[in-house]
């Protein structure tokens, strides 16, 4: 099967291209043929240094990574009764741990997969994977955002929040959403109530008493919106689990709870989303899409940061 895998971690020069054994599947796995595969940030950073790449997938090389995959079941485990050969399917697979996306069979522990509803495209399903569980599970499960809180998700326009954006306003929040200018109207379209372009504008300055904050940016971002949540608000950042002390200190005196969290693989949030993309309440915007041949240059196109919505790979 074709594959791309990694000696070691490094510029987009050591996505290697092969020819490999398809993966023996364990009783509690499926094998998907992949049609569709998705890449997010947490991608180039473990391809390019070592201690992302060791941390994530442990020191066995040559590594496979990848986590965003939509496909058809063409093998399936003794042990596993929710799915059949045929199905269509979408899920992050094996994450955190062992990625193995980027190939052309895939084996997952059929717990972290759901079935791709049919009004929606394998691009689509495989970009809605870690992207959309990342918004799910930081605004549902640890959130508990509900109708009438004031959120406020920073870069709004991109892969987790353009998801969040959607699914925070599905839940009847008040959405103020960050980005650059030229992304405003995408912003808005998504359902933000109101949109703060942070090249030119200072969201501490036009935003207060917010119940909950989700982050992907990192740097000061922290900090700063420690100062816009209100007392017994929360902050969820995927970018750090190292708070500097100073802003540790800062939370604790306001009453803002502040957490990393690191998405986690399954198939019972991903039917949650499954349901929402059927009933077409949750979209996925993809904004281009590479063939798998050119996934050095879909490293290097997001690795400029300006990726609205999610990219797509196609098998």
């Amino acid at each position: 099967m074709k594959a791309i895998i990694l000696n070691e971690a490094g510029s987009v020069d050591n996505l290697q291209f092969v020819h490999i054994a398809k993966p023996i599947i364990k009783n509690n796995e499926v094998l998907v043929k992949t049609i569709s595969l998705s890449v997010n940030p947490v991608d180039y950073k473990v391809r390019s240094t070592n201690g992302a790449l060791n941390w994530i997938l442990g020191a066995d090389r040559p590594a496979i990574i990848g986590w965003d995959l939509s496909g058809t079941i063409v093998e399936v485990g003794d042990a596993v009764t929710d799915f059949k050969i045929g199905d269509a399917v979408f899920g992050m697979a094996n994450f955190p741990g062992k990625g193995n996306a980027y190939a052309e069979f895939v084996s997952v522990p059929s717990t972290h997969l759901t079935l791709k509803p049919t009004n929606i495209s394998h691009q689509e399903a495989a970009s809605a994977t870690l992207a959309a569980l990342t918004a799910w599970q930081t605004l549902v499960k640890k959130g508990n955002v509900k109708k009438g809180n004031k959120v406020l998700i920073h870069a709004a326009s991109g892969g987790v929040g353009h998801y969040a954006t959607q699914i925070a306003k599905h839940f009847g929040a008040y959405v103020i959403g960050t980005s650059s200018a030229k992304n405003k109207e995408f912003v808005l379209q998504n359902g933000a109530d109101k949109h703060i372009d942070y090249t030119t504008e200072n969201f501490q300055e036009m935003v207060s008493d917010v119940d909950f904050v989700l982050d992907t940016v990192g740097g000061d971002v922290i900090s700063k919106s420690i100062d816009v949540t209100k007392n017994g608000g929360k902050i969820l950042t995927i970018t750090t689990s190292n708070l500097a002390e100073a802003d540790s200190n800062k939370a604790k005196e306001k009453g803002v709870e502040v957490e990393f969290l690191l998405v986690q693989s399954s198939g019972d949030d991903m039917l949650q989303i499954a349901q929402l993309m059927e009933k077409g309440i949750l979209k996925s915007h993809v904004s281009k899409t590479f063939s798998f041949n050119e996934m050095r240059e879909a490293h290097l196109y997001l690795e400029q940061g300006r990726t609205v919505g999610k990219i797509a790979v196609n098998i």
